[in-house]
């Protein structure tokens, strides 16, 4: 899939997906979610061992 693509998936910008994929770019989980779940059609699964 290119960054064009899943701009296109997520309602951003290439240049947004650009950001994420070389720093991070301010990555919220919100984000992180978008991209596995909607975008790539993944399912995101977060863990707290205390």
């Amino acid at each position: 899939m290119t960054q064009k693509e899943l701009a296109e998936k997520l309602e951003k910008k290439r240049t947004y997906i650009s950001r994420v994929e070389n720093n991070g770019s301010n990555l919220t989980l919100k984000t992180l979610y978008d991209i596995v779940e909607k975008g790539l059609g993944g399912k995101v699964k977060i863990t707290i061992d205390i």
